[in-house]
């Protein structure tokens, strides 16, 4: 996927922060994912063993408990020698000037090796080793070549990879400090929703429940729980006050018809809305708040392509402000048509490449999965539009990174 990391340039940190009971000014796109960001601390932590942490945000740094390696080692088969050849060829510990040793890779460098030649440039005969003269210090991998005692290897911060396991255990260590998982309930709404076969006329099936859980677990997040929640004033609040989570999503019930009660719930609960609406297209009725005892609650619009690119955009960013990690940069990709923009508002529109220009996908519309399913990422088109050539900002999909 070719898209160049940048800032996202000009976000505010200004919410529009108020009580749940008022529809404020609706944030910008990159006001939301500011204030999303801004808003959330990290989860505590936990130790966890080597085999448990990848994917898992690193809390304390790691540091190298002895040098690595720990002992001065071979780079190859083949004998440790000490001073000029030919040598004698002994079984020893330690070498003396004319001597030489049989060695495999990663064996231990005896006392008084100055090198290390491979067993192909050798020839031993009748208990003499000759082969041309080495450097010294070749094929030898010294003490602390990788790092030095005390030294940090992996950063706070840090998304650990296997990669990062190796290190770890390399470096002496057996647990790590992480921060928990960031705890993730699910309230979907709509009585309309079947979970399976085919839906009668006034009926859909339901695109978030077999999806959502996979798709925060690529986020970072671990879904604990998920309920369906009836049209229900108190039904929805019940659905919000899910227990030992650090986020409730919702689904659908942000509009103002007598079906939707998510306001109503979010005002009985002493909520502060952090953002009522955002200038965006297709996802614009998103909202985030935060509840009285400090956990979030980010409602999405009941539309699958409204709710899945705004929990990618702006969800994204409070995830990783609760996983402990750097906030996510935007990027960038050079257009291979003029798009159209609309005013006032950031249009998302999934893309595929073509000759490594981004071109939009058909089946757009804040009801359709098919173009984001075929997409490369997602563009991120300003209000006056853009020509073909711009570099437009773009958002990658989890999956794809």
């Amino acid at each position: 996927m070719t898209i160049t990391q940048r800032t996202d340039g000009g976000a505010s940190t200004a919410s529009t922060t108020g009580s749940a009971s008022t529809t404020g000014t609706r944030a910008s796109w990159r006001e939301a994912r500011a204030v999303a960001f801004a808003a959330a601390s990290a989860v505590p932590t936990e130790g966890v063993p080597l085999d448990a942490a990848v994917g898992r945000v690193l809390a304390e740094p790691v540091a190298a408990l002895h040098d690595i390696p720990h002992y001065a080692s071979s780079a190859m088969d083949g004998w440790a020698v000490s001073g000029a050849g030919p040598w004698e060829i002994v079984t020893t510990d330690r070498l003396r000037p004319g001597q030489a040793t049989g060695i495999v890779t990663g064996g231990v460098i005896p006392r008084g090796a100055g090198a290390v030649v491979r067993s192909e440039a050798a020839e031993a005969i009748a208990g003499r080793l000759t082969a041309p003269i080495p450097v010294t210090g070749h094929h030898v991998r010294p003490a602390g070549e990788e790092a030095q005692l005390g030294e940090n290897v992996i950063a706070v911060g840090t998304v650990l990879n296997p990669a990062h396991i190796a290190l770890a255990a390399g470096a002496g260590h057996d647990i790590l400090t992480v921060y928990r998982a960031v705890r993730v309930a699910l309230a979907l709404t709509g009585g309309e929703v079947v979970a399976a076969g085919l839906p009668e006329p006034g009926q859909v099936r339901d695109s978030f429940g077999p999806q959502l859980p996979a798709l925060l677990g690529m986020l970072g997040a671990s879904v604990t729980s998920a309920r369906r929640v009836t049209d229900t004033l108190a039904d929805t609040i019940a659905a919000l006050e899910q227990p030992d989570v650090d986020l409730v999503i919702s689904t659908g019930g942000t509009g103002g018809s007598d079906r939707d009660h998510l306001r109503d719930a979010l005002q009985r609960l002493d909520a502060t809305v952090l953002v009522d609406g955002i200038r965006m297209r297709p996802g614009g009725p998103t909202l985030l708040a935060r509840l009285a005892d400090g956990r979030f609650v980010l409602a999405l619009p009941g539309n699958p392509l409204a709710a899945m690119l705004a929990l990618i955009s702006v969800g994204g960013q409070l995830l990783a402000g609760l996983r402990g990690t750097a906030r996510p940069a935007l990027g960038e990709v050079p257009l291979g048509v003029a798009v159209d923009g609309v005013e006032g508002v950031d249009v998302m529109m999934p893309y595929r490449l073509e000759n490594g220009a981004a071109v939009p996908n058909r089946h757009r519309a804040s009801g359709m999965m098919r173009g984001l399913a075929d997409a490369a990422g997602v563009l991120v088109v300003p209000p006056a539009g853009a020509e073909k050539g711009d570099r437009v900002a773009a958002i990658a999909l989890p999956w794809m990174v």
